[in-house]
């Protein structure tokens, strides 16, 4: 693949570029609101001139790199591209648009994908007249710096057109993970746990938000608790994430979200972005400090955990994925220390299973259910 075309002149479109023209391709960035145009493209060479500074890149690089770019408003110079990804707004109704309106300008060899995290790959390419030459290639956020891509082919992909997609991400050095064309494909399900769990241990009144930090950071190695995390993505977004994959998986107990985090959401308490969140970022705010008590800290590290394993092995049972990508994933896609299906094992299935099976029996609802093949593989043994 020699030309590449990006939808999208935002952070994420503007990420994907960089990555397709720093492995080479000629790219061309296509964006309909031209003062975003200009200074997304303004943004990206002051991002190449930092990485300059920082000797990351020469000067030659560089501009081998801008003469490689392209940014328009016109679509029409699609006509040459080989692969097209689509990163604009989650909205099934422009995507269609947009789509429908690539699939008359590019050749018939061109592969077209979408970045959508949230949307069904089976939905999008509905309204082309070749659905087969469609599949998700999903970044992650910053795109350059992230590794992890997961590559999902709908149900009408061509298994060719999968492969050949996988090995060029492979070729940009990523992590490329193949996935099923499933709601929250493997992050965004397998995640969910570490937010609605925590959410559900503070409702509960186990712990505050900064013991739940310190317990999952302290004890688990995670980068950072979950609160922290949700403030740093935004509570506006993390919700709707969460509300979007409860109502795919038909309102699944595992999934419901929180009203902790909705009134935070509907209170305009964001997180970083607007200063407040679970914590107060002002300036000179002291931080409630967490009450470093070993015996709270373990119980809500394993029950976390515990439910993090279940959803990573459910992800198993239902072949969204193979158990390499699904552990590939989350160590590079939300930076876990660990794949969850290697730490079950670390850990023990026995117990993992005797810790789910004791909070179902306790609580007597779905969302604790231990996954089937999590129990065969205990009884078998």
């Amino acid at each position: 693949m020699k030309v590449v075309g990006v939808i999208g002149a935002g952070t994420m479109g503007i990420g994907i570029a960089q990555v397709a023209v720093q492995n080479n391709k000629q790219v061309v960035v296509i964006e309909s609101n031209e003062e975003v145009l200009n200074k997304s493209q303004l943004n990206l060479f002051k991002t190449f001139e930092k990485l300059v500074e920082k000797e990351k890149l020469t000067s030659e690089e560089v501009n081998l790199y801008k003469n490689a770019l392209t940014f328009t408003t016109d679509y029409n110079v699609l006509k040459d591209a080989d692969l097209v990804i689509e990163a604009i707004v989650e909205n099934l109704e422009v995507k269609h648009s947009v789509f429908k309106k690539i699939e008359e300008i590019v050749n018939d060899s061109c592969i077209l994908a979408s970045n959508t995290s949230s949307l069904s790959i089976a939905s999008i390419s509905s309204v082309l007249k070749n659905p087969s030459r469609f599949l998700g290639i999903h970044f992650f956020n910053p795109a350059p710096l992230m590794a992890l891509v997961e590559v999902i082919p709908g149900v009408q992909t061509n298994y060719n057109i999968t492969d050949l997609v996988k090995q060029e991400i492979l070729s940009w050095n990523k992590k490329a993970v193949l996935v099923k064309d499933t709601p929250g494909f493997i992050v965004n399900r397998v995640a969910r746990p570490y937010y609605g769990e925590a959410l559900r241990i503070y409702e509960e009144g186990i712990a505050d938000f900064a013991t739940i930090d310190w317990a999952m950071t302290h004890f688990g190695g995670f980068r950072m608790g979950p609160f922290t995390l949700m403030d740093y993505i935004g509570n506006d977004i993390n919700y709707t994430v969460t509300e979007t994959v409860f109502e795919a998986f038909y309102y699944d107990p595992r999934f419901k979200p929180s009203f902790t985090q909705k009134r935070h959401k509907e209170a305009g308490l964001l997180g970083r972005k607007t200063g407040k969140g679970y914590y107060d970022y002002s300036e000179g705010v002291i931080q409630v400090k967490p009450i470093e008590d070993d015996k709270i800290g373990i119980y809500i590290f394993n029950r976390i955990l515990c439910m993090l394993i279940n959803e990573a092995f459910d992800a198993l049972f239902m072949k969204v994925a193979s158990r390499e990508d699904i552990d590939t994933a989350m160590k590079f896609g939300v930076n876990y220390p660990k794949g969850l299906l290697e730490w079950a094992d670390e850990i023990g299935l026995e117990k993992v299973l005797l810790q789910l099976t004791d909070l179902f029996e306790e609580y007597g609802e779905d969302r604790y259910r231990p996954n089937p093949l999590l129990k065969r593989m205990v009884y078998k043994n």
